[in-house]
This record gives C-alpha cells, structure tokens and sequence, in this order.
C-alpha cells in the first residue's frame, strides 16, 4: 500500500485506565516515556473491559490532559475516544486544548486525536447515552467529524499543529470510508490475511472519495502476535504497533521486546 521505509516504525503502549489507583498509572506513563515508547494511548470506556466488572477505572480525557502536563517527548491520546458520549465542537475543543497543554517547551503539541463509533453497552446504559445501532453509531461519527474538523479552523488559538485523526474499527462498508475521508491514521486488530484484504477496500474507497490512502498511517494491535507475523504486518504497510498493558501491575516485559524489536525495523 505504501512504501514502509518512508515512516519509521512507531510503538504505541495503551495503559489500561483499570484496575489501578491513579499513582500507578502516573508513574507507568513516566516510565513508558523514558523507555522510549513513541505514543501513550489510555481507552474510553467507563468501567473496566476484562477483570472484575465493577473494579477501579479512570475517565480518558481527563487523564490525557494530565499525562500532557505530566510528560515532555511521547504523543498521546485515546485508543480510542466514543464520538457518542460528547458533542462534536466539545470534543474539537478538548482536544485542541490537550494539544497546547502537551506543547510545553516546543510549541508543537503531541495530541492524537483517536475516535471511534463506541461498541461497549454498559457505557452506554450506566450514563445514560442512547446506544442505537452500530449502523447509526457510525452516521454519527461520520456526521460529526467535519464538524469537528471545522471547529478545529474556528478556534481561538487554533491548534499548534495538524491534529493527527486516527480512526479505529474494521468494518469494510461504513468505517473503511470514513477512514478514507478523514483518517491521518487507520488502527485495526488485523491478522495479515486480514490486513491485505482491507487495504484493498480501503483504497477502494479512497478512489471513491479522491483521496490518496497512502498518506495514511496504518496502526495494527500486536497482542497475540510474534515477530514474524508483525514482519508480514510490517511488510504489507503497517508502521504503528500498539500493545496493550493492564493494572494492577503493567508489566512492562513484553513493552521492552516489542521496542527492541522495533528499533531492529528501524536500524
């Protein structure tokens, strides 16, 4: 799909808002940006994904203004936000303001601005947001990213930078052409049989909207992954490897293989 050699190899680390107090998270993120990750993603959702239903759990947008002040080199954002759960020129606003928070000392923020359609129910029925259908879930995230991307062009000051948009989901008839439309990055939990397919649709639907779906960055779940199946990820385009870590401990260990491995692509 594109030519890997003309972006680096990037690892983003998702720190599990869960099953942790506050304090642990921080000094994760401390020590997650001192290894050398390139990007710290948390999730949003309300409560916990896996473990006990009902365990610790943080709120992302918060979080991600802390970590912004907290750290100076890593980019972050969620992996990925629920476009339900806000209003559209909010959400714009939160994270034009993430980006000059996270500016400190360069003047170019380090926000990445990751949305989805929103998927766990609970979230939906705890907080009382409508949960329809992922069909109309998905309209509305088509339907608010302009909006979002003109409230960008509104605000005063307007962002540091380009705010990278990074879309998350697989779905080959409504998603794949909202990333075509709108995606500086595309993430999925593709295997490479999988991946191969959905490239192809993508740059179906990038021929259809007149958008040239090389400029966009392919992000790709290691989880469950060795080396050699992310050789072949990395082989058909993809340059953003994110792995997963979760409280109450984050283990760390397989963040430093997946960085040694990393830095083997990109010697």
């Amino acid at each position: 799909m594109t030519d890997v050699s003309t972006r680096p190899v990037r690892l983003g680390v998702q720190i599990a808002p869960q099953h942790s107090r506050y304090e642990k998270i921080r000094d994760t993120a401390t020590e997650l940006e001192e290894l050398g990750a390139d990007i710290l993603f948390n999730w949003d959702h309300f409560y916990p994904l896996s473990g006990e239903p009902d365990g610790l759990h943080f709120e992302s947008w918060t979080m991600l203004a802390a970590l912004a002040e907290q750290t100076s080199r890593v980019e972050l954002g969620a992996l990925v936000n629920c476009n339900s759960y806000r209003n559209a020129n909010l959400q714009a606003d939160m994270a034009r303001t993430i980006d000059h928070i996270s500016a400190k000392g360069t003047g170019i923020g380090r926000f990445i601005f990751g949305t989805g359609s929103g998927w766990f129910e609970r979230d939906y029925d705890e907080y009382g947001y409508e949960f329809g259908t992922v069909g109309q879930r998905l309209d509305a995230l088509a339907a608010n990213l302009p909006i979002i991307e003109d409230r960008w062009g509104k605000l005063n000051p307007p962002p540091t930078r380009h705010i990278p948009v990074l879309i998350g989901g697989g779905g080959e008839k409504k998603t794949l052409r909202i990333v075509a439309r709108h995606a500086d990055i595309w993430h999925s939990f593709s295997d490479p049989e999988t991946l191969q397919r959905k490239l192809g649709i993508l740059r179906e639907h990038g021929e259809a909207v007149g958008r040239d779906v090389s400029e966009i960055e392919i992000s790709t779940e290691l989880r469950g992954r060795t080396p050699e199946q992310a050789d072949e990820l990395h082989d058909l385009g993809t340059t953003l490897f994110t792995i997963g870590i979760t409280g109450p401990d984050y283990d760390l260990a397989p963040v430093r293989d997946w960085l040694s491995w990393r830095d083997g692509k990109n010697a």
